[in-house]
């Protein structure tokens, strides 16, 4: 499927809100969570912590039949969004339609985070299709740099704001994915071995003694330990049978990196839940799952996924 095909009457609804302030907040997103409520329909909320109690208050006694998760808890990695937020709640109520208010970016996103936070918003469009599902995504547009802003209107179908309801005539979530499928920045001082199949076992044991070495207390060192070797079993299963590890800190975070020949053509690999992974995909969704955020670079070059973790 293209991911720039919106198709009329296709049920899967997808609208940004460009809000400024507690009051355009409140007016984009309270009707929304109350029509769900009043037709019946299963609702969830994931905003940052500071929302959620904003949201409650207005609900009132309603606020009870809303499943709320604090998106910067839950949705820190923005792979792991779709996967372990969004088709989480809406594959548990597969018969008629679901509604959810997802905030994925906010002020305070970093520069690293926010390119795959774009990817996301854009291969929900792919995630989705077809299906009876209300997503509205809520952009402080007083907080969020300009390109952000832009970005949306192009992996939102529809825009709402003060003024009301339209499509976006600059809808093209395809090239925000392409777009943002940039090569990662050269690090400095990391360490690095290369790898085979026989290697494997040294790629953990390469990956824990550093991630402990440079600062990661033993249960997330583990973590990465186990999202590394996923990575590199990979590489050696479907990347040409070798590859790179690399792992040094960053910004008060340890990253691990694996990099080999092969190119990742499904846009939505490590995205899926794994029982619905037919295309594969299983070990990028550990990974999503297990890291704070996962960055990643494909091509007919190769591909290069970082992993990172917070020290």
């Amino acid at each position: 499927m293209d991911p720039d095909d919106a198709t009329p009457g296709d049920p899967f609804v997808h609208p940004a809100l460009f809000y400024r302030g507690d009051e355009e907040y409140l007016a984009g997103t309270v009707p929304f969570l109350r029509a769900g409520l009043d037709g019946g329909e299963p609702v969830a909320v994931a905003v940052p912590g500071p929302r959620l109690g904003v949201l409650r208050e207005a609900l009132g006694d309603a606020a009870g039949d809303v499943r709320w998760l604090d998106m910067t808890e839950a949705g820190r990695n923005p792979g792991r969004i779709i996967p372990g937020v969004l088709r989480e709640f809406a594959d548990r109520h597969p018969a008629g339609r679901v509604r959810i208010i997802g905030e994925p970016i906010w002020p305070g996103r970093t520069d690293t985070e926010y390119p795959a936070c774009a990817q996301h918003e854009a291969l929900i469009n792919l995630a989705f299709a077809g299906r009876e599902v209300s997503i509205l995504c809520p952009y402080d547009v007083a907080g969020l740099d300009a390109v952000v802003i832009s970005d949306a209107r192009a992996t939102h179908p529809v825009l709402i704001d003060r003024d009301g309801e339209r499509a976006s005539g600059d809808y093209a979530p395809g090239r925000v994915i392409s777009s943002y499928n940039r090569p990662l920045p050269e690090p400095s001082g990391a360490a690095r071995m290369s790898f085979d199949l026989d290697a494997l076992p040294r790629v953990r044991e390469f990956t824990c003694r550093w991630a402990l070495h440079l600062g990661l207390d033993p249960e997330p060192a583990g973590d990465l330990e186990v999202a590394v070797h996923e990575l590199a079993a990979n590489s050696c299963l479907h990347g040409g049978g070798k590859g790179t590890a690399r792992i040094w800190s960053e910004d008060g975070q340890v990253v691990c990196e694996v990099s080999d020949s092969g190119t990742i053509t499904d846009p939505l690999a490590g995205r899926r839940p794994a029982a619905m992974s037919p295309l594969g995909g299983r070990g990028i969704l550990l990974v999503n799952h297990l890291a704070d955020l996962v960055r990643m670079h494909t091509g007919p070059g190769g591909t290069t996924v970082r992993v990172y973790m917070r020290v």
